[in-house]
């Protein structure tokens, strides 16, 4: 079997210009960055206001597990086969973080015959748009030091300075450090600490902006610290909005790259839905939703994160709604949910697919009854399952109350993915989203409603730190945004090992970050971390290029 990068570097690729003429885009509204990629005028979307939207399709997963779900690939192969049945769709895809790249998770162009190429560009450096959210955030962060070591006419306590710094990579090394040392020209000593960049606050305001100047406005809302009295300062008050909206200006136009089977495909934003709000762009979505009839997109991670965060954050901002969600299910992972040793995965095993299905069921009910949306199941085939797997879990669905089908995108492209399309198309419909909390409740009332009824956590505990912040929220007027959490994405609760369909636990917020320009309350609960580490051997160390700029060892 050939490799995903083999595959890639195989395709033979339309010139982006072709792509884009199917759109009925013409050459001025597009900027070429090479002959396989272009960004396009995000202003598209007021111009083409008076045209009908797309119906949005979401494709989310089961909770992740080792064994992997193949969510993109799924929805790779899903736009391949409504655009092989001559539906005029396009991809919405989050940018891939070189976090992942280079450490153990991999890209997020796809897989085997269901990629976005030119897939080595996608995964690595693409058109820049994550170098310049970090550079953005970089700014900011030296002009908040440059504002204290300059005489502080904001009176900022140097030690309630809450902006990070952030590094699109996983390095545990700077999670927390100490700077500013080497004497009085050098700044002001305290303690830092680095994000991740597609875990930022201006990720997230990037992918939540609705043009330039929602974008400006939002990044003045920025909260970087507090005075010595307790109030918050901003981005806006330190001067910093203008130069940050300049540094993302050209990134804020999505972009436009294609499929194996050259579908098009707006990849445009990407944050972690473990750790941030797990979504591509909004400016991508609705520019997909005016170019196409239908707009494939999908939410990080499994549904209790990235589908959630989707519906309660991005449509109640954007005002949107999926005609349509897919959850996607593997054997391999189900029976890891089930308690099936690693090594046993490939081998057919009905107790504990069984057992894991648990985990299928509550992500299925999830989207049906708590945000009222049609569902469809995908299983995304492994050439381990048997026949009798697959029958079972088509059985099991039907039970549900839900269609089934195969996809087998992975090996086949488009055509493999024709019976989960035709299964989409049939559950299609316009419904409003049912959100898991009122926009009235206060942040604690909303953090409560998520782990309660999408979790089915039985106690949600705040530590004395949260507490102190809850009430800091209160006090400066932003206790009613709505609720970002941070947990880990293996389990519904905040401890990785309870599998499957866990109930009746207690979940502990461990602290609440603000994030004001994006519009919600970060809930940082368990053991988990804004800034991964990599893994004992990363994914970099089998990365090669050759003498002649060719590529290996990227998946």
């Amino acid at each position: 079997m050939k490799s995903d990068i083999q595959i890639a570097q195989e395709a033979v690729m339309e010139p982006i210009g072709a792509v884009a003429q199917r759109l009925g885009l013409a050459e001025e509204q597009l900027i070429p960055y090479g002959r396989y990629k272009a960004k396009v005028d995000h202003r598209l979307v007021k111009a083409m206001a008076d045209k009908p939207d797309a119906r949005v399709i979401l494709v989310t997963a089961i909770s992740p597990t080792p064994a992997g779900e193949g969510k993109t690939t799924t929805s790779v192969g899903l736009a391949d086969a409504l655009h092989r049945m001559g539906k005029k769709v396009i991809l919405a895809l989050r940018e891939p973080s070189l976090g992942p790249v280079f450490g153990v998770k991999g890209g997020a162009a796809g897989g085997g015959y269901a990629q976005v190429v030119p897939m080595e560009d996608i995964n690595l450096h693409f058109t820049g748009d994550l170098h310049a959210i970090g550079a953005a955030n970089n700014l900011l962060a030296a002009m908040v030091d440059n504002h204290i070591y300059q005489g502080n006419a904001l009176n900022i306590d140097p030690r309630r300075v809450t902006w990070k710094r952030c590094v699109d990579m996983n390095d545990r090394q700077l999670r927390f450090i100490t700077d500013g040392l080497g004497g009085k020209v050098n700044g002001t000593p305290r303690e830092d600490g680095f994000d991740i960049t597609v875990a930022s606050e201006v990720m997230a305001i990037f992918c939540l902006a609705t043009d330039l100047k929602d974008l400006k406005e939002r990044l003045a809302r920025i909260v970087v610290g507090y005075t010595y009295a307790g109030e918050p300062v901003t981005a806006g008050q330190i001067g910093a909005a203008g130069a940050m909206a300049a540094l993302l200006k050209d990134a804020f136009d999505p972009n436009l790259v294609q499929t194996l089977e050259h579908t098009p495909a707006l990849v445009h934003g990407g944050p972690f839905a473990n750790i941030a709000h797990g979504c591509n762009s909004v400016i991508a979505t609705k520019l997909g939703m005016k170019l196409a009839d239908y707009v494939v997109t999908e939410a990080g991670f499994g549904a209790d994160l990235g589908a959630e965060k989707f519906l309660d954050i991005k449509c109640r901002m954007a005002g949107i709604a999926p005609a349509a969600v897919v959850v996607v299910a593997t054997v391999r992972a189900l029976k890891h949910h089930g308690g099936c040793p690693k090594e046993q995965l490939g081998v057919p095993n009905l107790e504990y697919l069984e057992a894991g299905s648990a985990n299928l069921a509550r992500h299925v009910e999830n989207m049906q009854k708590q945000f009222g949306m049609p569902v469809c199941v995908a299983i995304n085939a492994f050439p381990t399952d048997s026949a009798e797997e697959h029958q079972f879990l088509r059985d099991y669905c039907a039970g549900l109350g839900v269609p089934c089908a195969l996809s087998e995108v992975f090996a086949k492209g488009g055509e493999g993915g024709l019976e989960l399309a035709e299964d989409v198309l049939g559950i299609l419909d316009r419904r409003p989203v049912h959100f898991t909390y009122a926009d009235d409740l206060p942040v604690a009332d909303k953090i409560r409603a998520v782990c309660r009824n999408i979790y089915r956590a039985k106690e949600v505990v705040f530590s004395a730190a949260a507490q102190k912040q809850l009430r800091e929220l209160a006090d400066a007027g932003y206790d009613k945004l709505p609720v970002c959490i941070a947990k880990t994405q293996y389990s519904f609760s905040d401890n990785a090992k309870l599998l499957a369909a866990p109930d009746g636990f207690t979940m502990t917020v461990r602290e609440l970050r603000l994030s004001a320009g994006a519009g919600f309350v970060v809930a940082v609960m368990g053991s988990i971390m804004t800034m991964p580490g990599l893994p004992q051997k990363p994914a970099a160390e089998g990365i090669d290029v050759d003498e002649n700029g060719v590529i290996s060892g990227l998946f």
